[in-house]
């Protein structure tokens, strides 16, 4: 796995080499784009707008727009000429508990792994971490562009998320009037909530609509006709009591069923 950035972690006068790797992948399935007529791909070629010349990667520098058709140009070397000692290296700025963080300022995540030399520092601010409940609040310049982090402790590792800055996120298009609620349907509503509770186990969740639309292009490919999946039977309950009642008879309906199968499960494995 290619390393996606190189740098060190930094707190107090603690100084941790690590790289960074990212912690996700793109399993979607992925289209090309045809002409209707004949199915031929469509291609995009980068051209000069000026003399109109195909143009090859190494032939495209950076340019900053001051004015209608007149740019600055920016250099790698340029990028790195302001970058200060502090730019290059992870700075722990002070660290925080995870649950004052909203998700929506989380961005990307990366896997974080000690290089030579900074295993025990780096096991030391994992252990560390951990035990307090904390994570850690960080910047770093990351390509071009300074980069917000969460610094995250796990069992085994360290996660690094980058965050957007709070000038970055969106305002609420727009507020809703919050009704009064009845405390016999927040009552409902908790019970429910509390009949569905369940550990996070990240085994048990599938990308079904990746499953189907992988038969579909098998089916399409072998030649066969595409059956339209069933439509599923609406629950036209109308009054919000009624419906957290019957959810919840529902739920507890199921509720056996999963605990035999558990029992099966036991049974097969010798448990």
């Amino acid at each position: 796995m290619a390393v996606s950035h190189k740098g060190a972690i930094s707190f107090g006068l603690v100084y941790i080499p690590v790289a960074l790797y990212t912690a996700t992948q793109d399993n979607d399935i992925h289209f090309n784009q045809l002409h209707k007529e004949d199915h031929s791909r469509i291609r995009y070629k980068k051209t000069c707008a000026h003399c109109g010349k195909e143009i090859l990667s190494d032939d495209i520098i950076k340019g900053f727009e001051y004015d209608k058709d007149k740019y600055v140009i920016v250099t790698d070397d340029d990028f790195e000429k302001i970058k200060t000692e502090k730019d290059k290296t992870i700075q722990i700025l002070h660290f925080a508990d995870l649950d004052t963080i909203s998700p929506i300022y989380y961005e990307k995540t990366y896997h974080t792994v000690p290089e030579t030399g900074g295993e025990k520092a780096f096991e030391l601010l994992r252990t560390a971490m951990k035990e307090e409940n904390k994570v850690a609040i960080g910047k770093t310049v990351m390509g071009n562009k300074e980069a917000l982090l969460a610094i995250i402790p796990t069992d085994d590792n360290i996660l690094i998320d980058t965050m957007f800055f709070e000038d970055e996120i969106k305002e609420i298009p727009k507020s809703y009037a919050k009704p009064e609620l009845n405390e016999g349907e927040l009552s409902m509503a908790k019970t429910l909530i509390q009949s569905m509770v369940r550990p996070f186990e990240p085994s048990f969740y599938k990308d079904e609509y990746q499953e189907r639309l992988r038969e579909l292009i098998e089916q399409k490919i072998a030649g066969k006709e595409i059956v339209a999946a069933k439509k599923e039977e609406t629950n036209n309950v109308i009054d919000l009591m009624d419906a957290l009642k019957k959810s919840i008879e529902q739920n507890q309906g199921a509720a056996p069923e999963k605990k035999k199968r558990t029992s099966a499960k036991k049974s097969q494995t010798g448990a």
